[in-house]
């Protein structure tokens, strides 16, 4: 290590680059009101009182400008809120544009969105098809299931609102994956969920764990337990492994990534925290979404150029929180796939990044019945392919 290096937990005297951006255009507004919300009563959040939470076009076209000329030759977008789309089409219609007007000769850019689906349309449906995005639409099963928790500010179900604008994906040819989250509305009921996403037409699927904490670090009602999400894990796997050719569950997918010796797709598998940050709708920059707070805020890209925001040594006391995980992490037998786990789920109930993650149980359960079956697939692909 080069004690001399201004990022010591490096070893080297370059800073990481940057690779990707997580664009919040109306902060954590949202036009829902769902129950398990991770932004509900957070005081943390800095903006929280503030009015007027949406980009305008000039922090737009700064970010666009500054980012494209940083990440050249690949720029990547992802807008996730709070709901994203309430900044309105004109605001995407308008990135596009400059993304074309900042883009190099022979640059790449990507384009994502994670939404509740309330108000997308045909006209929305156009223009993701036509420039290739990827979105990410939030469903949590069955119509009993969904509208347990995701519910309107009227208090109503969303279901319906969000199979219509499934349906209008799928008839533009829309690239979109099902963003599911795991509650007590569904958790103990894998293979109902399954077969509904099966029947749907949906092939792409990435359930997502719930664990918020109250003032003294207990469990929410909503929130799952380890041993709830190891159950579903495991029959999950046994429901998917059949279909794995033609469905896409995104945690297995990461799983074999891992063992394919790939990075993979999902941040909380990294050995550190440092792959992409936050852009709030001010220009504001931070480490993480689950760190929105002044604690942690690295730069503005009003203010600042992306080499020295990357170059911030906040940026890296941030990511080094990975890198220090419980005691029972070094000597796991899976820890070169999970790293740890998702220093969220390590801070989260005692303010602790150095406690187990919350779902650790959950992974070893996992891992124990899937890690051969994968192992021994990713080979054979491999080999299929002549890269093993």
């Amino acid at each position: 290590m080069n004690q001399n290096s201004p990022f010591p937990l490096y070893g080297g005297g370059a800073a990481p680059r940057i690779e990707s951006l997580l664009i919040k255009p109306a902060s954590a507004v949202c036009n829902l009101d769902c129950s398990y919300c991770f932004y509900l009563d957070r005081e943390a959040d800095p903006y929280r009182d503030l009015p007027g939470r949406s980009m305008d076009l000039e922090t737009l076209e700064r970010l666009v400008d500054t980012w494209m000329f940083y990440s050249y030759p690949a720029s990547t977008f992802a807008f996730q809120g709070g709901e994203p789309t309430l900044a309105g089409l004109r605001f995407f219609e308008k990135l596009i544009e400059f993304q074309k007007r900042y883009g190099r000769d022979g640059q790449g850019v990507s384009n994502s969105l994670q939404t509740n689906g309330i108000i997308l349309d045909d006209g929305w449906a156009a223009l993701l098809k036509e420039y290739h995005w990827l979105v990410g639409l939030s469903l949590d099963g069955p119509e009993e299931m969904h509208d347990r928790y995701r519910l309107n500010r009227g208090g109503s179900g969303t279901w319906k609102r969000v199979m219509k604008t499934l349906e209008t994906f799928q008839r533009h040819g829309v690239e979109h994956n099902i963003l599911c989250v795991l509650s007590q509305a569904n958790v103990e009921r894998p293979k109902e969920m399954y077969r509904f996403f099966r029947t749907a037409g949906a092939d792409n699927l990435q359930f997502i764990p719930l664990a918020e904490f109250d003032a003294a670090g207990e469990p929410l009602p909503f929130t799952i337990t380890p041993e709830q999400y190891g159950r579903f894990l495991l029959e999950l796997f046994e429901l998917w492994w059949p279909d794995r050719r033609k469905v896409r569950v995104r945690w297995f997918d990461n799983v074999a990534e891992a063992l394919a010796g790939q990075r993979p797709g999902n941040c909380t598998m990294y050995e550190s925290c440092d792959s992409y940050v936050v852009v709030e709708y001010n220009g504001d920059v931070y480490p993480c979404d689950f760190f929105v707070s002044s604690e942690w805020k690295i730069g503005n890209v009003h203010l600042d150029s992306w080499t020295e925001i990357a170059r911030r040594q906040k940026r890296f006391t941030f990511a080094s929180k990975k890198s220090l995980p419980h005691a029972e992490c070094r000597v796991c037998e899976h820890f070169d796939i999970c790293h740890g786990g998702c220093p969220k789920l390590r801070h989260a109930r005692r303010g602790d990044f150095q406690e187990l993650d919350y779902f650790c149980q959950s992974y070893k359960t996992a891992f124990a019945r899937i890690r051969e079956p994968l192992a021994e697939d990713v080979k054979k692909l491999l080999a299929r392919t002549g890269r093993g």
